[in-house]
């Protein structure tokens, strides 16, 4: 699977692409329609899904939907488990704190996390639907996956779930 990031917005939102036998699922488009869709080239889009829904996660959400005729998926028709979009398998974490909708996709070692976990950091617990005891429990349940799991925020640099262990006073109680 091939991953790309294409930032958009003000806020420089990660909107991730992964492209897999010419199929690509799209996480948070955050704006910048044109961006993204010049990203996705030849692929055929095959889902959008999005971490939570905060403003700057779906800017261009309505219209790459309508322009690739597409489901989106999110907190409300994703399990919490194993699910699959086409030939994309993944597993889905519910992990509110950041917001009470905010779920986590991992692919094989591959976790995109939304707004959860910066690195070195953690989202903001006190915008609507945030809740700080919330994003402890998240961030426990976290912590029990493998340490060469590479963490793809919704912001900044990607980093791995043994850095955030060993750097982010976050991950350092309970």
């Amino acid at each position: 699977m091939k991953i790309k990031n294409v930032i958009v917005g003000p806020l420089e939102t990660n909107c991730y692409l992964l492209i897999e036998n010419q199929n690509c699922l799209i996480i948070d488009p955050g704006e910048e329609a044109t961006l993204i869709e010049k990203a996705i080239g030849d692929n055929k889009v095959v889902g959008i899904v999005i971490t939570h829904y905060h403003f700057d996660h779906i800017g261009a959400l309505e219209e790459l939907k309508n322009k690739y005729q597409v489901e989106v998926y999110d907190f409300h028709n994703l399990k919490e488990g194993m699910n699959q979009i086409e030939n994309f398998v993944f597993e889905v974490l519910f992990t509110p704190g950041h917001k009470d909708d905010s779920i986590s996709l991992l692919f094989e070692k591959d976790m995109f996390v939304g707004d959860f976990v910066f690195k070195d950091s953690i989202g903001r617990t006190d915008l609507e639907g945030g809740n700080f005891e919330q994003m402890k429990e998240s961030i426990k349940k976290l912590k029990s996956y493998s340490d060469d799991t590479t963490l793809y925020p919704g912001h900044g640099e990607a980093t791995t779930l043994e850095e955030e262990k060993r750097q982010n006073i976050f991950f350092k109680e309970g």
